[in-house]
């Protein structure tokens, strides 16, 4: 082979792997401008039932007519919320798996159960940040929040916390005791897979104690099956302006669970804003919001790209400070 006929063949391989490069950028491109092409899965790691599963569906519902195909939420509960989680870390990064979750991401790895957080994922948008609810059962003697520190002192070791593993109400609990004065030794936490669970658990009288929120409690609350203890949030409910606020009972603290969509690392940016944009049309719908803050004690509040980012890192930088008084194991 003579040295023209060898350049002119290291030419034409050179212009053939460029033409196959140019080609699968193209192919890559029409994907993201044609996406979605089909149904896109939204995994909820909890059961169904819960505030996470309620709120998501809702929202959905109003997305998927802005994205064009439907979003069909699947409860994927187990192992503290990570199951889900985890399913969705480890799918393919093209838009067609979601996972819809919260702050238990973060408290996941902060409790060692898995070796990643918020940034094993493409945040798309916060969507709402739900207000949380100490609550027991009707035939409970406790009336209010600020008797739940002379109840356990009076019963130590007896008094039974329901919470799941790692998830919000695992660290509402941890802040409560330590804003209430309560010794964590002298409590018992018992955990459970998910909300619904927990639901059946306080109606059986199994636990004296669950957080809850309007979206999982809200009807519990209404009929007289569970008793509002206090509301973590700087002022009262509207739907429950009898119920004071644990600052008002004088217990400092405020709690609120935060709920977002995150996809697989590597998702292109392209079909993030477009997922974004549908759940953002979704909250200026006033009927869902009119739900979303008046039935379900949630208040809207949409982030999207960097902004959501910057909330991230600052709700996960709390947490692993508080987390540091957390014993995940027991």
């Amino acid at each position: 082979m003579t040295r023209s006929t060898l350049t002119l063949s290291t030419t034409l391989k050179t212009a053939i792997a460029a033409i196959g490069l140019a080609s699968g950028l193209a192919m890559t491109t029409t994907a993201q401008a044609d996406y979605p092409e089909q149904d896109v899965r939204l995994i909820i790691p909890y059961g169904p039932g819960g505030a996470t599963d309620i709120l998501f569906r809702l929202i959905s519902q109003e997305a998927e007519k802005t994205l064009g195909e439907s979003i069909v939420p699947v409860n994927m509960a187990g192992a503290g919320a990570t199951l889900g989680s985890r399913n969705v870390k480890d799918a393919d990064p093209d838009g067609y798996t979601l996972l819809g979750s919260h702050d238990t991401i973060a408290l996941s790895k902060l409790a060692g159960t898995v070796d990643y957080s918020f940034d094993a994922f493409e945040p798309i948008a916060l969507l709402t940040q739900t207000i949380n609810i100490p609550t027991a059962h009707a035939n409970h003697p406790v009336q209010s929040a600020e008797e739940i520190a002379d109840y356990v002192s009076e019963n130590p070791g007896q008094v039974r916390f329901s919470m799941i593993p790692s998830s919000t109400d695992h660290f509402f609990w941890a802040q409560f005791f330590q804003e209430a004065g309560i010794d964590m030794a002298d409590v018992r936490l018992v955990g459970y897979p998910d909300t619904g669970e927990q639901v059946s658990a306080l109606m059986a009288e199994e636990v004296d104690f669950a957080m809850f929120n309007l979206p999982s409690g809200g009807a519990f609350f209404e009929d007289g099956t569970f008793r509002a203890l206090g509301i973590a949030h700087p002022e009262r409910l509207d739907s429950m302006p009898d119920v004071p606020t644990l600052r008002e009972q004088g217990i400092e603290m405020d709690h609120s669970t935060s709920r977002g969509v995150f996809a697989p690392k590597g998702t292109p940016q392209e079909v993030v804003d477009t997922i974004a944009n549908a759940y953002e049309q979704a909250l200026e719908n006033e009927e869902v919001q009119s739900r979303i803050e008046n039935e379900f004690g949630s208040v809207v509040r949409f982030l999207a790209g960097e902004d959501y980012q910057a909330f991230l890192d600052e709700n996960e930088a709390a947490l692993s400070a508080a987390a540091e008084n957390i014993d995940f194991q027991n």
